[in-house]
């Protein structure tokens, strides 16, 4: 019996489709395994380049193209159009199947050919072309044929290459782009995570459809497919790029650690790698993150994914919950609910003591910062450790007999909120650590532990994670991006019992946010320092999107009124496109401006709802502070007040004559924030202000 299956080009432009055209599409494709093999579905298309690919009727107007091969059972649903549009897609294309990964490919090869001449003629005044540095057995190697050979040997600059992105196949566009900005075909043959061992044979596009999972989706019976198209972009954020695949799939023989820009598939890969050992059966496995938010979505997808794998309970064997929750679930099994210590509460402690111990030039903030970073972060429990501490990162140095004064208003300080049995939340992650690490190896609580956005935890929530699982192979897998760190300090992971060491790679391949998008967005922490965590540097060179789209918008207003009118028409506009009011998010610096803009959403006779109050009703805009939209994506995204009032936020920054260091960590920090709020788009962007622009803005427009 035919099978279907999906292309992912499709699911990405069914979304957009009218609801009645979309039902139509359900309906006769629900059909198509029991009658397709009649052949009264597929219809052959006059003068196609390719004679594999078949039309079949959705109503008067609209064609679905069918790529139905020679031999085998797979059929493939490419598009959906309107009828003379279908016809004039698949007359200017063709299949084939790239000989380096075995997948299937489509290629606009109308668009090649005419555009080839004109190519060839520009290159003669061109003083270099851009891939005379590669020869053509490295090209064939990598999978790039002879006709996308023949025109990448025309390109004389990276703005043709990008250009030319709609008419290559993708996996030979992302070889080409790697090749060009400067990586070796070694670096690209990694990156291109290809497995395959056995012979492929160009012309069983059966088997290419089998092995294109991430491209491809084999549906299972009408069901499965009503499902799918249900959630058409929820089930893409849980596929695998075969680079991907190759770090999921790894036996490591310690810890290790996956690194990335934005969009380009860590929590994806952090996922399936929960499913993956949980799926082994050597024990339990803790998936864990830093916010609340971003572990509801895990959970969410973590049940998606075990369902689609046709492995429900898998879900059940990998605990999902965020650090903290983690930490104060192992503290109160001893200890009960802990007594905590509000911030104002605390604030008051600090002035006291250093007013009593002669250390009132110290702010509260500094002290208590210098506690956290050094004293908890480095476990000090002496004048003489303390002395000897190192405080990278701590921009205000202190002399000797500066430091023994401060250690004096530490040491009172730890004294008196034991003694009054009050906690922090990092006290509470420091016991639950110690607690974890008295344990033989035999009984800790997870043979795996999986953390996504590893960038944000602290040095006592590294011991936790450190203390939670005896270390072997496996034992602990991170994903990071230091570009999007937004509340831990920096961390190296050796110093906290973490050792990565040649067990470390990188994703570069954004799958999510358009190239205009996440150009504009990587302008915003251009020239920046970021830490790899691991010592050394991280950057985001290479890091690309295989994507284009509309430019982000950009706009000012007079007045928080008028940019809150322009956000709420922005929305009804994305709306009234087809794009669903849930895959609309709204961002912004504070839960102030978040409330109020999604009271201006609801005033614009849409429904809205706000993040922090945990999982919402559908047909709702998503509206939460840019913390919030951490490992989140939309399909839509409006950043609202990014003006120099609000971003930087004037209480999230300390005062350069306090700590020259802390303010330029927290000046740091507020531009990520404002990048991981943009990067959480992935085909329109709109980001707007009232006032003057933010200073981060006001840079990026300056160039």
């Amino acid at each position: 019996m035919a099978q279907l299956a999906v292309h992912r080009d499709f699911l990405q432009e069914f979304a957009k489709l009218h609801k009645p055209v979309q039902n139509r599409v359900t309906e006769v494709f629900a059909k198509f395994e029991q009658a397709t093999h009649t052949g009264v579905h597929l219809e052959k298309i006059a003068k196609a380049r390719d004679d594999r690919f078949r039309s079949i009727r959705i109503d008067q107007f609209w064609r679905g193209i069918v790529l139905a091969p020679t031999r085998g059972d797979t059929y493939t649903l490419l598009r959906v159009l309107p009828h003379d549009e279908a016809y004039a897609w698949a007359k200017r294309r063709t299949a084939s199947v790239n000989l380096a990964t075995g997948g299937i490919e489509i290629r606009d090869v109308e668009a090649m050919s005419t555009s080839l001449p004109f190519l060839e003629q520009m290159a003669q005044k061109a003083p270099a072309r851009l891939f005379e540095h590669v020869g053509d057995a490295d090209l064939t190697r990598l999978g790039v044929d002879e006709q996308t050979r023949t025109f990448a040997r025309a390109l004389t600059d990276t703005e043709q290459l990008d250009a030319a992105q709609g008419l290559m196949p993708p996996v030979q566009w992302t070889v080409l782009c790697g090749l060009a900005s400067g990586m070796s075909p070694e670096e690209v043959w990694d990156e291109l995570g290809s497995q395959i061992t056995e012979e492929i044979d160009p012309e069983d596009l059966d088997s290419a459809v089998r092995r294109s999972s991430d491209r491809v989706l084999l549906v299972e019976g009408p069901d499965e497919l009503m499902a799918v198209l249900a959630h058409p972009f929820d089930l893409w954020r849980i596929y695998l790029h075969p680079a991907q695949r190759q770090v999921v799939e790894a036996v490591y023989r310690g810890s290790a650690r996956v690194s990335g820009g934005p969009g380009t598939g860590k929590t994806v890969v952090a996922l399936h790698r929960a499913h993956r050992l949980a799926g082994r059966g050597r024990g339990a496995v803790l998936l864990t993150t830093f916010t609340s938010t971003l572990a509801q979505s895990l959970e969410q997808n973590l049940t998606l994914l075990a369902e689609h794998a046709g492995d429900p309970l898998s879900a059940g064997r990998v605990r999902v919950e965020n650090i903290d929750r983690f930490a104060h679930r192992v503290f109160r099994e001893p200890h009960g609910r802990p007594n905590l210590l509000t911030g104002n509460r605390e604030q008051e402690l600090w002035e006291r003591l250093a007013k009593e111990l002669g250390a009132s030039d110290l702010s509260p903030t500094f002290l208590s910062q210098e506690w956290r970073q050094v004293v908890l972060a480095r476990r000090v429990e002496s004048a003489d450790a303390y002395l000897a501490a190192k405080r990278t990162g701590r921009g205000r140095g202190l002399s000797p007999a500066r430091k023994a004064v401060v250690w004096q208003v530490m040491w009172a300080f730890q004294r008196e909120i034991t003694e009054r049995g009050l906690w922090t939340h990092e006290t509470v992650c420091e016991e639950a650590a110690r607690l974890l690490a008295r344990l033989p190896d035999a009984d800790k609580p997870y043979r795996h532990v999986v953390v996504d956005e590893a960038q944000d935890l602290y040095p006592g929530q590294w011991r936790l994670l450190r203390a939670a699982v005896a270390e072997g192979s496996d034992d602990l897998f991170v994903t990071a991006d230091a570009h999007q760190r937004v509340y831990g300090p920096q961390v190296v992971l050796s110093d906290v019992g973490v050792d990565v060491r040649g067990r470390s790679s990188k994703l570069r391949i954004n799958y999510r946010t358009t190239a205009e998008i996440l150009g504009w967005s990587l302008g915003l922490v251009h020239g920046q320092s970021f830490d790899d965590l691991e010592g050394g540097s991280d950057h985001v060179t290479g890091c690309r999107s295989e994507m284009h789209g509309l430019p982000p918008e950009m706009k000012g207003l007079a007045t928080w009124g008028a940019e809150l009118a322009h956000m709420a028409s922005t929305v009804r506009g994305w709306t009234d496109s087809g794009v669903l009011p849930e895959e609309i998010g709204v961002a912004a610096r504070s839960r102030r401006l978040a409330r109020e803009a999604a009271l201006a959403i609801e005033e614009s006779g849409l429904r809205s709802h706000l993040l922090e109050e945990g999982e919402g009703p559908g047909g709702a805009v998503l509206v939460g502070t840019m913390h919030r939209m951490k490992g989140l994506e939309f399909r839509c995204l409006a950043v609202v007040a990014a003006g120099e009032a609000q971003l930087p936020a004037p209480r999230s920054v300390t005062p350069e004559e306090e700590d020259p260091g802390a303010h330029a960590r927290d000046l740091l920090r507020e531009r990520s924030l404002l990048f991981v709020a943009c990067t959480r788009a992935r085909e329109q962007l709109s980001v707007s202000w009232h006032g003057r622009p933010s200073p981060f803005i006001e840079a990026l427009q300056g160039r």
